[in-house]
């Protein structure tokens, strides 16, 4: 009988962060058949062999190293320095993934203090972070939180030898080669100019007076769905462009318009093609659109 392949050795890291990544991937419905193919030398809430304090003497050697939150340079995890600490285990790991958007680019905890808080790579679309001189190790997985599925496929690929494609955020373009515009069911709406005025209902587009960052952000939140139900869209409630550089905007439930005219295009659309298109669009009224999708007193 075939042994068993050994189990991918981990370690997770956290550095600034408020947990949501961690708790994201405990919502991993997969979470048990994956943890059969690795081990945790240590994690802050999984079982693992180590504790923060007996990782931090050894420093030891790991398949993967996952970073949780910002990154600052002097911030500490158990009275170890994170420039040390990071760049130590990072310099020690064949695979190192940037989990979540606050590790990818800074995320919401860079607001803080802009000038010393970075993800590991990148700050903001810059890539000045301090894990640049290694910057083919690393896997970029942004997101607030990322979906467990995302770092659940990425693991995969390790396990299996696979070659990750990735974009020029090292994100891995199987899950990022799309917009959260892709597979949303509000697209009909968005094409008609069929706009919604409020959050939490099925019908209208949230882009046009709910400030929805789907067509600008690259992520397979509709494709990919959450606990495999929904999205925000879904639900009623605009993308907030979370696995951008860009994150967080200011003002984050509103369109910036000219004239009633979006100030940004989405992505790859010339803007004189899309007034085009918005104009003819907008001249049609469409009753099918214009009602509930469900008849409360049907």
């Amino acid at each position: 009988m075939p042994s068993k392949p050994a189990k991918l050795k981990v370690i997770w890291l956290q550095g600034i962060t408020c947990n949501g990544n961690t708790h994201s991937f405990l919502n991993d419905l997969s979470l048990g058949s994956l943890l059969e193919s690795v081990e945790f030398i240590h994690h802050p809430l999984l079982p693992c062999s180590k504790t923060l304090q007996e990782l931090v003497k050894k420093l030891p050697k790991s398949d993967i190293l996952i970073f949780e939150g910002a990154y600052k340079a002097d911030f500490e995890r158990a009275g170890m320095a994170m420039k040390e600490l990071l760049m130590t285990l990072a310099s020690r790991s064949k695979h190192i993934i940037a989990m979540g958007s606050c590790a990818s680019f800074g995320g919401i905890f860079k607001e803080a203090d802009s000038d010393h808080i970075s993800g590991i790579l990148f700050d903001k679309e810059k890539e000045s972070g301090p894990l640049r001189e290694i910057r083919e190790k690393v896997i970029t997985l942004s997101g607030c939180p990322a979906h467990p599925k995302w770092l659940s496929f990425v693991i995969d690929m390790i396990c299996q030898g696979k070659t990750i494609l990735v974009d020029e955020f090292r994100r891995p373009k199987e899950l990022y080669g799309y917009l959260v515009h892709n597979g949303c069911l509000r697209n009909e709406y968005f094409e008609w100019k069929v706009d919604c005025d409020t959050f939490g209902t099925k019908e209208g587009c949230l882009f046009y007076d709910q400030g929805c960052q789907g067509p600008f952000t690259h992520g397979s939140c509709n494709k990919i769905l959450w606990n495999d139900v929904s999205s925000k869209t879904r639900s009623g409630t605009p993308c907030v462009g979370c696995t951008e550089p860009s994150f967080p905007k200011r003002e984050l439930f509103t369109t910036k318009t000219y004239m009633s005219i979006p100030a940004e295009m989405p992505l790859g659309i010339p803007k004189r093609s899309y007034l085009a298109l918005a104009g003819a669009a907008k001249s049609f009224h469409i009753k099918r659109l214009e009602g509930k999708l469900i008849d409360d007193n049907a």
